[in-house]
């Protein structure tokens, strides 16, 4: 049976006014999830925890063990059965276990990400809050006709809305979000605080380069960056690189994340694009920064989304950026991005063009850069200290922040 590693904790804070200092547990999702955005804003957050404060909040990361039942049957382990068994047995029992031992040592309890958030049951919900990026988490139960799921996924996925629905204070990542919270009357408004996510410190130190300095474009291509699950249209992304080819044969795609569906491999085939689609893997930030550097355009096709982190990514390597124009995308882009309908590839495909044959101006670098520049993961990592050390003092969450902190 594993054991817990020893929860890693962030550095101190400081406290001017010698007041004590708040113990603050944070819950992140576990790493076997593989879900690279989710595992960033965790360690982002601790990475950047503010190290002085009038009433300061220590930061621990909680180190939850990991047990493999089914994954590690014989002949069956490979199978995604066994691997979503597994993922369920850790999330719905083994993590609420082992956090009853750990949560008479903190005063308050950060859920890093709401489709974790059965763990408020196990928490005072007074001294709780969770990091909400989008509802997709409670679609089953929010729009059962577009997302239908059997009995025991509802039944589940209730068990996590009802966690949602009591904590203290939900972050959202966007004004979208938020607005989609009240629409559906899940929260509070005097519950809910905008805490909106940053660029790493890979991404932020390209933007603050001088805006004249770019890497070399000797071979043009086209990134995408993200998962290839339904909502990222990659079908859409396929088709728009399809149409491009035709006018610019030179063009490549280069795809990072993910793993390409049957339908969608069968669908690069279909349009001959099987030596034009380079797929991309477990790349450092680093690696991934000069990808955005030197491409051509970054594309984001998604239907649905959160924040969109590769939109603010992109610009602040001094990438073009052609998203689709859904409110989330134009809440991280602004007017530094150029926005089509993912409804009319025709049209995607002419903006591309344009842009590759500089038919077509694109919002200058510098643009890009300090768009990009208004999102840092300081200020989302101030605003979540400001807000739990408020709580443990008893005051409303979504009293006034700091102005440094508003986004």
């Amino acid at each position: 049976m594993p054991t817990a590693a020893a929860p890693a904790q962030s550095q101190p804070t400081k406290s001017p006014s010698g007041l004590a200092a708040v113990r603050l547990l944070a819950l992140p999702v576990f790493r076997e999830e593989d879900w690279p955005s989710i595992h960033l804003c965790a360690d982002m957050l601790v990475q950047h925890w503010p190290c002085e404060a009038d009433t300061p909040v220590n930061l621990t990361t909680a180190a939850m063990p990991y047990r493999q039942r089914f994954s590690r049957l014989p002949g069956l382990g490979r199978k995604s059965f066994c691997r979503n068994a597994d993922r369920l047995l850790n999330r719905l029992w083994d993590y609420p276990r082992s956090l009853r031992r750990q949560r008479a040592e903190f005063d308050a309890f950060h859920i890093c990400d709401h489709s974790y958030s059965q763990l408020a049951h196990t928490l005072p919900i007074k001294s709780t809050g969770v990091l909400c990026q989008d509802l997709d988490t409670f679609r089953c139960l929010l729009s059962p006709r577009d997302e239908p799921r059997p009995r025991w996924f509802r039944r589940m996925t209730q068990r996590i809305l009802d966690g949602f629905r009591q904590v203290a204070v939900v972050f959202h990542t966007t004004n979208h979000v938020r607005a989609q919270i009240l629409e559906h009357g899940l929260i509070d408004p005097d519950r809910l605080v905008h805490a909106p996510l940053g660029i790493a410190p890979e991404f932020a130190e390209l933007a603050r380069q001088r805006p004249d300095d770019e890497g070399p474009n000797a071979a043009p291509y086209l990134l995408h960056v993200g998962s290839c699950i339904p909502r990222k249209r990659i079908d859409v992304l396929l088709r728009v690189f399809a149409a491009v080819r035709r006018q610019r044969p030179d063009v490549a795609l280069v795809k990072v994340g993910g793993e390409f569906t049957a339908e969608q491999r069968a669908l690069i085939a279909e349009l001959g694009l099987d030596d034009a689609v380079q797929h991309r893997l477990g790349l450092s930030r680093t690696e991934l920064a000069a990808l955005y550097r030197r491409a051509a355009a970054t594309l984001v096709t998604s239907d649905r989304e959160g924040f969109g982190l590769p939109v603010i990514e992109a610009l602040a390597c001094g990438s073009v950026v052609v998203a689709n124009d859904i409110p989330p995308l134009r809440e991280g882009g602004g007017d530094a991005a150029v926005y089509r309908s993912i409804n009319n590839v025709e049209s995607w495909a002419e903006a591309v063009l344009n842009l590759l044959d500089d038919g077509s101006p694109a919002p200058s670098v510098e643009q890009r850069r300090t768009q990009a520049l208004r999102f840092t993961w300081e200020r989302h990592a101030q605003v979540i200290a400001d807000t739990y050390a408020r709580i443990v003092a008893g005051q409303a969450p979504s009293g006034s922040i700091p102005a440094s902190t508003k986004g």
